[in-house]
């Protein structure tokens, strides 16, 4: 498992807002429900574009439940599909996407005269191979038994290590992580880092917990690897012996691993250790031979992420018998390629995928190709999306919003009561350092040594997998790309990176309800607005502001301030470790600190921002009311859009264990509680359900 030092957004597709809006509707200004209007002088208001008024449930107070006020008729409205797990605005937005990205991939798998070599080639075969049911079904295991066939030949330790190289190259996510990245101390250079991994349910705890949820987990996963073991040849005795085989190493494996809040220490997971001492460290796992068959032989350190973790694993594979160790590889490398194996494998797949998230019925089959596709091939697919969906007019308007949004950014730095003069400076100075990247890269990657033909989709994906690892070793003792992207263009999501110091913006965001080029500003501040201040506060949150203004890992703060961001950092993780979105389940306060804080300084210098725009245009006359909403009170609405969302409770539960991310009701709701404009916009008493105490409020950045 790569580490994670990029703070996205969020980990979903995305959502539509666009409709013309009543011209009556009155917003609220106490905590009670506000009483109509009384006739017979009703003003009226022109409408307001990207908000439909018809979402809101005006019979609940703005100042009690803002989620409910402003998306309550909406969620009554939009009942989750069989298909989905949750639904919301990001969803939506999703489809809407889905269906560009369609329309160019069936019309790129259905040119068989493409030139051998280009974009246009290579993206179509590998969605027309995608997309070839019949033939997967009929190839059976063909194309995955000579892998399958490299593991059985095995026979000693050197083997051993050679094949667990190769389960690197192949992505099966077995044993550990390895990987080229930023060097986190000297962001000037590449390292090697290695990383816990090797697991199959979405978190340590699933294998250590003994509640009832996490034992009928473990049942239905027992039943899932019977199962596959039994579709790849095992009689069911033997498949049943290889499930508990498999559910023993990974649990030795979850018990060595750090928690996900644990991980978010950058520092603990920095470890640089010279090959030699590697060596030493971890004989049984012959470091040195694998990062030779990784072609990484003449790298001289490697960052360790969990020394512990690979102490348990050295261990583990000297005392765990051969055959065992085998087992492990091969359920790994079949289920990592399920979507390229006969449908039984994916139906087997999906039956689990039921009992973990409450989904009650399988995505089709494109929308699944079509997320394949986008992950192997993505700035090629990039490109060929880029020239149809996304106009030059966006890219320049988000430009100028984030550049008000930095700006509205320094203010607040500058303006901290609690931050001294010397530690400002260096914030200022790393704000000022931020590289900002908006639709698509600069400069595409370049697939021309990765061959894609209409032969197998099992080879494609292989392939791709092993360009990809190529692609990324051949990184080492080169300068950092600078230029390089995390994500793909069509991509409804952004991401800030410590390392870079950088916030991305992929086209596939600015769309409504984030941005809409012919809303109000106090629509786009709200959306896309909140969305830049997001990733703008991430280079601030509580691990981002561990990297300086070069993107390295190194302290500039002084003590003093260090403490106070943390006692204010710990008010906010308390705000949200209270919040429960099911009964007895509760949100882990310190493993969304990163995205609360961003929520949180987000809007707060989004509203800003806003503000400033306002003065510009109107001075210190009337501001327009666009369906009887004051734009402040669209602004937060705005923000409430991006997040209506209704989710199942399976799906809820897995979030709040495993997400840096909180549900959507209190991304929501949770900062809109520390704000006195959002008490101000809705008239909301001091004795609202919305509105903290003053003591109570949190206010960072």
């Amino acid at each position: 498992m790569k580490k994670r030092t990029n703070a996205s957004l969020l980990v979903a597709a995305a959502g539509l807002a666009l409709a013309s809006c009543a011209t009556t509707a009155q917003a609220p200004t106490a905590a009670t429900t506000p009483a109509p209007a009384p006739a017979p002088v009703a003003e009226t208001f022109p409408k307001g574009v990207g908000l439909n008024v018809a979402n809101l449930d005006p019979s609940v107070s703005a100042c009690d439940n803002f989620f409910e006020y402003a998306s309550g008729n909406w969620l009554k409205n939009n009942p989750i599909p069989a298909a989905e797990v949750r639904w919301g605005s990001f969803n939506e937005l999703g489809d809407k996407n889905n269906a560009v990205m369609r329309s160019i991939l069936d019309e790129a798998a259905a040119n068989r005269t493409a030139a051998k070599g280009t974009n246009a080639q290579k993206v179509g075969d590998y969605y027309a191979t995608a997309m070839d049911s019949a033939a997967i079904n009929t190839a059976g295991l063909k194309y995955l038994q000579p892998e399958l066939d490299k593991i059985s030949a095995i026979k000693t330790s050197t083997q051993l290590q050679t094949a667990m190289a190769r389960q690197q190259m192949l992505s099966t996510g077995a044993f550990f992580g390895a990987y080229v990245g930023q060097d986190d101390k000297i962001s000037s250079q590449y390292a090697v880092n290695m990383y816990q991994g090797g697991l199959s349910l979405p978190d340590r705890d699933y294998y250590l917990k003994d509640d009832a949820r996490s034992k009928a987990i473990r049942a239905a996963y027992t039943t899932y690897l019977t199962n596959t073991f039994k579709m790849l040849g095992e009689s069911e005795a033997a498949a049943a012996k290889n499930a508990a085989t498999v559910l023993r190493i990974e649990t030795r494996l979850a018990k060595a691993s750090k928690s996900r809040v644990d991980l978010r220490d950058p520092y603990a997971n920095y470890n640089k250790m010279t090959v030699a001492q590697l060596q030493k460290a971890y004989p049984n796992l012959n470091p040195q031979h694998i990062l030779s068959d990784l072609g990484m032989g003449s790298v001289k350190e490697v960052i360790v992420g969990q020394p512990a973790f690979f102490k348990e694993l050295n261990t583990l594979v000297k005392t765990e018998p051969l055959a065992d160790l085998k087992t492990y590889m091969r359920w790994h490398l079949a289920t990592s390629f399920t979507s390229a194996l006969p449908q039984a494998f994916g139906d087997e797949s999906f039956k689990f995928t039921q009992v973990l998230t409450g989904a009650k019925k399988q995505q089709p089959r494109w929308k699944r190709m079509l997320r394949s596709t986008d992950g192997a091939l993505g700035e090629a697919f990039g490109q060929l999306y880029v020239d149809k969906a996304f106009p030059p007019a966006a890219k320049q308007k988000a430009l100028e919003m984030v550049n008000n949004i930095k700006a509205s950014m320094g203010e607040h730095i500058q303006q901290l009561d609690w931050m001294s003069d010397a530690t400002k400076k260096e914030a200022l100075r790393k704000l000022s350092t931020f590289t900002v990247k908006i639709g698509y890269p600069d400069k595409w990657k370049d697939y021309s040594a990765l061959t894609i033909s209409r032969d197998s989709y099992l080879q494609n994906v292989a392939a791709s997998r092993m360009w990809a690892f190529k692609d990324m070793t051949n990184k080492l003792g080169k300068p950092v790309d600078r230029t390089e992207w995390g994500m793909t263009p069509p991509t409804v999501n952004a991401y800030y990176n410590p390392s870079m110091n950088e916030i991305v913006f992929p086209a596939g965001i600015m769309q409504p309800p984030f941005f809409d080029p012919n809303a109000d500003d106090a629509v786009n501040y709200g959306g896309m607005g909140a969305v830049i201040g997001h990733e703008i506060t991430h280079g601030f949150d509580d691990q981002g502001r561990q990297y300086d203004a070069e993107g390295n890992l190194k302290d500039w703060w002084t003590k003093e301030d260090a403490d106070k961001f943390t006692q204010r950092a710990d008010m906010v993780g308390k705000q949200y470790s209270a919040f429960s979105p099911l009964d007895s389940v509760f949100v882990n306060g310190k493993l969304t600190m990163g995205e609360n804080l961003a929520d949180l300084g987000g809007l707060s210098i989004a509203y800003t921002a806003l503000q400033k725009q306002l003065q510009q245009k109107y001075g210190d006359g009337p501001r327009p009311k666009f369906d009887g909403l004051t734009p402040e009170q669209r602004f937060f609405l705005s923000w409430a859009q991006v997040w209506r969302t209704n989710a199942r409770p399976e799906y809820l539960r897995q979030q709040v264990m495993t997400d840096p991310h909180s549900p959507a009701q209190f991304r929501t709701v949770g900062p809109l509680m520390n704000m006195p404009q959002f008490f101000e916009a809705f008239g909301c008493k001091d004795d609202a359900k919305m509105v903290r105490a003053q003591a109570d409020r949190a206010k960072v950045w």
